[in-house]
C-alpha cells in the first residue's frame, strides 16, 4: 500500500482533503493531510513571522517524525511551493510529486512574483488593510468552487500571513532528481495563474493532465482526483 501526504493551499486546512483522504484510506493506503501553521485548526498560531519556510518545516517534520518513506507528495495551489521545498530537503523519501493546480517555483522565486499584476496588487492591498501582513481569504466564488460547497468553504477559510507569499523559496536542486512528477490543471477556473506552470510541466516532460472543474479539485472532483493519485503509484482501486 502507498503513503500519501496531501498539502492544502492558502487559507485552507486539512479539512479540504476529507473526501479524497477517506477514499484513499478506504483502499488501505496511509494518508496524511497536515494543516500548515497559522491556518485552519492551527489558526491560533497565526503571526506575521509565519512564512514559506515555516510551512516547509511543517511538512518535512511530519515526514521525518512519522518516518515516512516512498511518499507520494501532493500540493494544491500555494501548497505547490511547500511540497517543492519539502521534496528538495527529503528527496530520498519521495516516490512521486503531484502539483494540483499549483505554483511551481524556481530557486529564489516567490509566489507573488509569479502572479498576474492585478492579482499581485490585490494581495498586497488586502494585506495593507490587514495590519500590513494578514491576507484575508479570496472568496470561493472567485475560484469557481462548486455551488454546493461555496458557503462552507468561505466559512472554513482563515487569514494567511503575507510572508508565505513574499518569501523566496530556497532550493538546492535535489527536487529536480524526482522523476515521477504530475501536474494537474483545473480548466474551470477562468482567471487562472496556473496555465503557465501547466505549459512548463509539459515542456519538462512531466505527466500533464486537465480536469474540467474549479480550482478546488479535491472538492469538485474528489473521485477523479483519487483515481489520478492511485494511478501515480499504479495501484488499482479494490473492487467489491
Amino acid at each position: 500500500m502507498a503513503t500519501f501526504v496531501l498539502v492544502h493551499g492558502a487559507w485552507r486546512g486539512s479539512w479540504c482533503w476529507k473526501r479524497v483522504r477517506k477514499a484513499l484510506q478506504s483502499e488501505g493506503h496511509d494518508v496524511f493531510t497536515p494543516t500548515l501553521t497559522g491556518v485552519g485548526e492551527r489558526s491560533h498560531l497565526l503571526s506575521s513571522s509565519v512564512n514559506l519556510e515555516t510551512h516547509i518545516d511543517d511538512v518535512v517534520n511530519l515526514i521525518q517524525w512519522e518516518d515516512l518513506r516512498d511518499v507520494v507528495l501532493c500540493g494544491h495551489s500555494y501548497g505547490g511551493c511547500v511540497v517543492s521545498g519539502a521534496a528538495d530537503r527529503v528527496s530520498e523519501r519521495i516516490r512521486a510529486l503531484v502539483y494540483l493546480d499549483a505554483f511551481v517555483l524556481q530557486n529564489g522565486q516567490s509566489l507573488l512574483e509569479t502572479l498576474p499584476p492585478a492579482q499581485k496588487s490585490g494581495q498586497l492591498e488586502a494585506a495593507a488593510r490587514g495590519e500590513g501582513w494578514k491576507v484575508p481569504p479570496i472568496p470561493a466564488e472567485f475560484f469557481n468552487v462548486n455551488a454546493v460547497d461555496r458557503d462552507w468553504v468561505n466559512r472554513q477559510c482563515t487569514v494567511q500571513p503575507l510572508a508565505t507569499f513574499q518569501q523566496p523559496i530556497k532550493l538546492i536542486g535535489k527536487v529536480d532528481g524526482i522523476r515521477d512528477v504530475t501536474f494537474i490543471l483545473a480548466t474551470g477556473f477562468g482567471d487562472s495563474p496556473f496555465t503557465p506552470f501547466y505549459e512548463q510541466a509539459k515542456a519538462r516532460g512531466w505527466k500533464a493532465l486537465t480536469m474540467p472543474c474549479g480550482h478546488d479539485v479535491m472538492l469538485d472532483r474528489p473521485d477523479e482526483l483519487t483515481r489520478v493519485l492511485l494511478d501515480v503509484v499504479e495501484v488499482q482501486p479494490m473492487t467489491a
